[in-house]
């Protein structure tokens, strides 16, 4: 468990002393944020904010995992390598995003179908990575659907080969739509870096207990055949620890933005985690602020094709989304960002108690 502590202290200290310095880089070399026009008009202060600091928090989080390995000289598994190579590979392609609307000069980056495309390859690798590195007869990921642990729901029941396309198709959607969810909800100042900060601690904390409880260790039918949960927990613990370092520069008034680079980042390390601790449908619970976020979206984009359609002129079922900028029009920024942070804590809350009660009704004799 030391490694875990090592690790969130040096993703902290880098993230926030690495922010410091990226916040001048950024500035002396004009990487500023641009303002969507139809969003609130609030937000047109904030034009010219350094942004892409997701850079710094993607690299205090693997500094702090190679620091902490190098420091105690264990070797890195296959279940955190792979959890920081998803991390990294969707921060390119939002880097790359972020990169355009800089050379730009716009606040469009990449098309829909490019984020797609790049996010598509690395999730497809990713995948065939965690089903194929096998230890024990144990491998990263497994083909059974998952809420706290695998259920029934196994895609490979029509064989090997369809079970790893069925499986490649659900990772690729998992990483998509926590990805994107994460990235709808960096809209106000610290929102995401803090709600993505809880997501990561519980992840922290349902690692250690898989690792307390793991099959090889505790003989009971509450125990958990999960691959190297000590590292999941390096990984998660890091991750959160560089989110808070950035947080300080990133609250209320934010100087720096993380960006597509980050927001895309950490939604696909949040899918890897949830893919790899066997919780896949738990992040729903877990990440129900994203998802809430998401949700919005879809429903507003939908609901006005309806209407659109139906009465020649489209309607609204919020004022602006995401669901953070409706009530923005309300509330004071600041007052929505505590709100939902709140709401945050409430759902990563709710997913710890659906995550511990299920052992406890399990443990049972």
């Amino acid at each position: 468990m030391i490694l875990v502590v090592v690790g969130a202290l040096v993703a902290l200290l880098v993230s926030l002393l690495g922010t410091r310095w990226y916040i001048g880089f950024a500035t002396r070399h004009g990487w500023g944020q641009f303002v969507r026009d139809d969003g609130p008009t609030s937000h047109h202060t904030k034009r010219g904010t350094p942004q892409m600091g997701g850079l710094v928090i993607i690299g205090a989080s693997v500094l702090g995992y190679a620091v902490a390995h190098l420091a105690f000289l264990t070797p890195p598994t296959a279940s955190g390598v792979l959890v920081l190579f998803l991390m990294v590979g969707i921060g390119v392609v939002g880097f790359l995003d972020d990169w355009t609307k800089i050379k730009r000069e716009r606040s469009l980056g990449l098309t829909s179908r490019q984020k797609v495309l790049g996010q598509t390859l690395v999730a497809v690798v990713f995948a065939l990575l965690a089903i194929g590195f096998s230890r024990d007869g144990l491998t990263p990921a497994s083909h059974y659907i998952s809420f706290v642990r695998d259920t029934p729901i196994d895609l490979a029941v029509l064989g090997p080969v369809v079970g790893l396309i069925l499986f490649v198709i659900w990772a690729d959607l998992m990483i998509a739509g926590a990805s994107n969810g994460v990235n709808l909800s960096d809209g106000l100042d610290g929102l995401a870096a803090g709600s993505s900060a809880m997501v990561f601690g519980g992840y922290t904390l349902i690692s250690v207990w898989q690792n307390s409880q793991r099959c090889s260790l505790v003989a009971s039918r509450a125990c958990y055949e999960v691959r190297d949960p000590v590292d999941l927990a390096v990984v998660s613990t890091c991750i959160a620890a560089a989110c808070f370092g950035f947080l300080w520069w990133n609250a209320a008034p934010a100087q720096v933005f993380m960006g597509d680079t980050g927001s895309l980042g950490l939604g696909g390390a949040l899918a890897g985690l949830a893919i790899l601790t066997r919780t896949e449908l738990l992040l729903v619970l877990m990440g129900g602020l994203f998802v809430l976020e998401t949700v919005s979206v879809s429903l507003q984009v939908g609901w006005f094709k309806y209407t659109k359609r139906r009465y020649g002129a489209g309607r609204r079922l919020f004022r602006i989304t995401p669901l953070h900028h409706h009530f923005e029009m309300v509330w004071a920024e600041i007052t929505v960002t505590l709100r939902f942070w709140i709401l945050c804590g409430l759902f990563v809350s709710a997913g710890l108690v659906a995550f511990y009660g299920e052992w406890v009704v399990a443990s049972r004799p």
